[in-house]
C-alpha cells in the first residue's frame, strides 16, 4: 500500500524543518523521514554539543590570561568526562523535542530512505509517494582513500568519548580540526594537524587564517601543510600515521587519529538514478530555485547541496526558500553574499562576504583595511593574544563587501558587518555611529 503526501522531506535537520515550517503553514500534508536522531547533525552531533567543548576551552583561555589582570590561579585541570557528561545532558532532550515538532507538522518516520521512482520513496518496506520530495539529508564525514583509514575517528567520537586521549593527530586541517585542536590542546593533549593542501582553511581569507594558525601554534599545536598521508596503522600502544612532508618520509604516533578533512553531501545511498535525478556522485544538479534540473518533483536544501556553505542557518534559510517555492511555485532564489560564519577556535575566526583573493579574481576594486588590534586599548585591556581585522570596502559606493576577524569577539562583531552589507549601510555610517564605550564594538569605526 502506498502512503501519499503532498510533500516528503528526506532528513529532519535544519533544512528539513525549514521546509516543513512553510509547507505545514500552507496546509499541505507532509512526511519527515530521518534515519538517525530528529534534529539532524547540528543540535545532536555538531554545532550545539561542540560549543559546550568550546565554552570549556574559553574558560581555560581566560585562566591562562588571568595573570595579565594581576590574578594568580593554580594549574587548571579539565575533567574531560564531566565535560562530555555535561554536553550530553544539555542535548539529551533535543531528539525527542524535535520528533514531537515533526509530529505536530505531519508524519514522522524513522528509517533509511531510497528512491524507487520519480516521486516514490521506500523506507524499510514502506512505500511513500510525494507530489514534491525534498532532499535534506545533510552531510557526512569525507572518506579518505588512505590505507588504514578505518582506524580514524570522526567528530561523533570526539563528542562522545569520556576519556581524553593524551595525543591526537588530525588528518586534514579543516574547520573540525581547527576547532577541536584548540579544545584538546588547552586540555593538555599533544596535538598535530596534517593538511594536504598548501594552506589551512583555503576558502577563508589567507591573512586571517595566518593569524589563527599562529595562535594555534602558540598553544603548542604542530601544524604541517603540504602533507601526503600514506598509511594509518595500529601499534602496540596506539596508532601511527605515516606521511610525506617536504620530500621526506615521516611518521607520528598518537592515541587517536581524527578525520579532519571536512564533510560531503550525504546522498550516495538515496538511489538517485531511480528517480532520474541528475548528479555527479556528490552534487545534485539544481537550478537557481534549488529544484532538480532533471526531475521537477525533487528539491535540495542544506548540506546536501554542494555549492553553498555547510552552515546550519544556511540550511534553514535554504529550506524555507524551498518551502516557499513548493507552495508558490519557483519564485525565490537564495542569496549568499551577506551570510556570516565562524570557525570556533579560541578565539574565533569569523568572516562575511568576499575575501581579498576573491575580489581580485573577480576584478572588483576594493579598499583593504587591515588592522592588528592587539596593541589597541581594548586588546591590551583584555590581554588578547590575537586580534586581527581585514575589511574590504567598495570605494565607489563606500559599501562593505567583505570582513574577516580573528579575536576581538569576532563571532559577535561579524554580525555588524553582515547587517551593514545586507542593508547597504556605508562604511561612513559605521564610523559615524555612536557606540557604547569602551567596547569592542566601538572599534568597528577604526576597522573600516
Amino acid at each position: 500500500m502506498t502512503e501519499k503526501f503532498d510533500v516528503v522531506i528526506l532528513g529532519a535537520g535544519n533544512a528539513g524543518f525549514g521546509v516543513s515550517s512553510i509547507v505545514h503553514s500552507a496546509g499541505k500534508s507532509l512526511a519527515l523521514i530521518e534515519d538517525r536522531d530528529f534534529g539532524g547533525t547540528c543540535p545532536n552531533r555538531g554545532c550545539t554539543p561542540k560549543k559546550v567543548l568550546v565554552a570549556a576551552a574559553h574558560s581555560l583561555h581566560e585562566i591562562e590570561r588571568a595573570s595579565v589582570h594581576g590574578i594568580t590561579v593554580g594549574e587548571p585541570r579539565l575533567d574531560w568526562a564531566a565535560m562530555i557528561d555535561r554536553e550530553k545532558d544539555l542535548i539529551a532532550s533535543i531528539p525527542g523535542n524535535m520528533r514531537n515538532l515533526a509530529e505536530q507538522r505531519g508524519t514522522a518516520i524513522t528509517g533509511n530512505a531510497r528512491f524507487t521512482g520519480p516521486s516514490t520513496i521506500e523506507v524499510d518496506g514502506r512505500v511513500i509517494e510525494g507530489e514534491d520530495i525534498v532532499i535534506a539529508t545533510g552531510s557526512k564525514p569525507r572518506s579518505l582513500p588512505i590505507p588504514g583509514a578505518e582506524h580514524m575517528i570522526t567528530s561523533d567520537e570526539v563528542l562522545s568519548e569520556r576519556a581524553m586521549p593524551e595525543s591526537v593527530v588530525f588528518v586534514g586541517g579543516g574547520v573540525i580540526a581547527m576547532e577541536f585542536s584548540h579544545v584538546y590542546a588547552r586540555a593538555g593533549a599533544e596535538v598535530t594537524i596534517l593538511e594536504a593542501l598548501p594552506r589551512l582553511l583555503p576558502r577563508l581569507d589567507h591573512d586571517a587564517v595566518d593569524a589563527i594558525r599562529a595562535e594555534t601554534e602558540r598553544l603548542g599545536v604542530t601544524v604541517k601543510t603540504g602533507v601526503t598521508v600514506t598509511e594509518i596503522s595500529e601499534t602496540g600502544d596506539g596508532l601511527r600515521v605515516d606521511y610525506e612532508h617536504g620530500g621526506k618520509a615521516q611518521h607520528q604516533k598518537a592515541a587517536r587519529i581524527v578525520n579532519g578533512a571536512g564533510r560531503v553531501a550525504n546522498v550516495d545511498t538515496l538511489d538517485l538514478e531511480a528517480a532520474g535525478i541528475a548528479h555527479d556522485g556528490i552534487r545534485v544538479e539544481v537550478d537557481d530555485y534549488l529544484r532538480s534540473i532533471s526531475n521537477p518533483a525533487v528539491w535540495v536544501a542544506g548540506d546536501a547541496l554542494v555549492h553553498s556553505a555547510q552552515l546550519s542557518p544556511v540550511a534553514t534559510y535554504e529550506g524555507r526558500i524551498v518551502g516557499h517555492n513548493i507552495v508558490n511555485g519557483p519564485s525565490e532564489k537564495p542569496h549568499y553574499d551577506a551570510i556570516p560564519s565562524s570557525v570556533y577556535t579560541v578565539p574565533a575566526l569569523s568572516s562575511v562576504g568576499l575575501t581579498e583573493e576573491q575580489a581580485r579574481e573577480r576584478d572588483i576594486n576594493v579598499k583593504v583595511v587591515t588592522s592588528d588590534m592587539t596593541e589597541w586599548f581594548s586588546g591590551r585591556t583584555y590581554g588578547e593574544t590575537v586580534a586581527f581585522a581585514k575589511t574590504l570596502v567598495d570605494p565607489d559606493s563606500d559599501c562593505i563587501v567583505g570582513a574577516h576577524l580573528v579575536g576581538h569577539q569576532a563571532d559577535e562583531l561579524i554580525h555588524l558587518f553582515a547587517l551593514a552589507m545586507r542593508h547597504g549601510i556605508p562604511a561612513a555610517d559605521l564610523r559615524d555611529q555612536i557606540y557604547a564605550f569602551p567596547t569592542f564594538s566601538a572599534d568597528v569605526k577604526s576597522m573600516v
